[in-house]
Protein backbone atom coordinates (compact mmCIF):
# COMPACT_ATOMS: atom_id res chain seq x y z
CA UNK A 1 0.00 0.00 0.00
CA UNK A 2 1.45 3.35 -1.06
CA UNK A 3 1.54 6.25 1.37
CA UNK A 4 0.25 9.58 0.04
CA UNK A 5 2.83 12.37 -0.17
CA UNK A 6 1.70 15.93 -0.87
CA UNK A 7 3.41 18.27 -3.33
CA UNK A 8 4.85 20.24 -0.41
CA UNK A 9 6.32 17.12 1.18
CA UNK A 10 7.88 16.15 -2.15
CA UNK A 11 9.33 19.65 -2.56
CA UNK A 12 10.71 19.66 0.97
CA UNK A 13 12.34 16.25 0.56
CA UNK A 14 13.86 17.34 -2.76
CA UNK A 15 15.24 20.48 -1.09
CA UNK A 16 16.77 18.41 1.71
CA UNK A 17 18.57 16.26 -0.84
CA UNK A 18 19.79 19.22 -2.90
CA UNK A 19 20.72 21.41 0.10
CA UNK A 20 21.80 19.30 3.09
CA UNK A 21 22.65 22.41 5.15
CA UNK A 22 19.19 23.94 4.61
CA UNK A 23 17.59 22.48 7.75
CA UNK A 24 20.43 23.58 10.04
CA UNK A 25 20.25 27.12 8.59
CA UNK A 26 16.49 27.15 9.26
CA UNK A 27 17.08 26.11 12.87
CA UNK A 28 19.78 28.75 13.29
CA UNK A 29 17.38 31.45 12.08
CA UNK A 30 14.69 30.16 14.42
CA UNK A 31 17.07 30.39 17.36
CA UNK A 32 18.00 33.98 16.47
CA UNK A 33 14.39 35.11 16.37
CA UNK A 34 12.55 33.08 18.99
CA UNK A 35 14.90 31.39 21.41
CA UNK A 36 16.57 34.48 22.87
CA UNK A 37 17.02 35.33 26.54
CA UNK A 38 14.40 37.56 28.14
CA UNK A 39 15.57 40.59 30.14
CA UNK A 40 12.90 40.73 32.83
CA UNK A 41 14.14 44.04 34.26
CA UNK A 42 13.69 45.71 30.88
CA UNK A 43 10.30 44.04 30.44
CA UNK A 44 9.23 45.37 33.85
CA UNK A 45 10.32 48.91 32.94
CA UNK A 46 8.16 48.78 29.81
CA UNK A 47 5.20 47.78 31.95
CA UNK A 48 5.82 50.63 34.39
CA UNK A 49 6.03 53.34 31.71
CA UNK A 50 4.11 56.48 32.68
CA UNK A 51 2.40 56.91 29.32
CA UNK A 52 0.48 53.96 27.97
CA UNK A 53 0.16 53.40 24.26
CA UNK A 54 -3.26 53.43 22.68
CA UNK A 55 -4.52 50.09 21.47
CA UNK A 56 -4.56 51.10 17.81
CA UNK A 57 -3.11 54.58 17.15
CA UNK A 58 -3.65 54.38 13.37
CA UNK A 59 -7.41 54.41 13.73
CA UNK A 60 -9.08 57.20 11.69
CA UNK A 61 -11.08 58.22 14.79
CA UNK A 62 -7.97 58.47 16.96
CA UNK A 63 -8.02 61.56 19.20
CA UNK A 64 -4.61 62.95 20.12
CA UNK A 65 -4.20 63.90 23.78
CA UNK A 66 -3.63 67.62 24.41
Amino acid sequence: MAIYQSEYEKFREEMRIQHPDWESAQREGLNLLWNGKVDFAELKSYGEASERKKAYPYDVNFQKSA
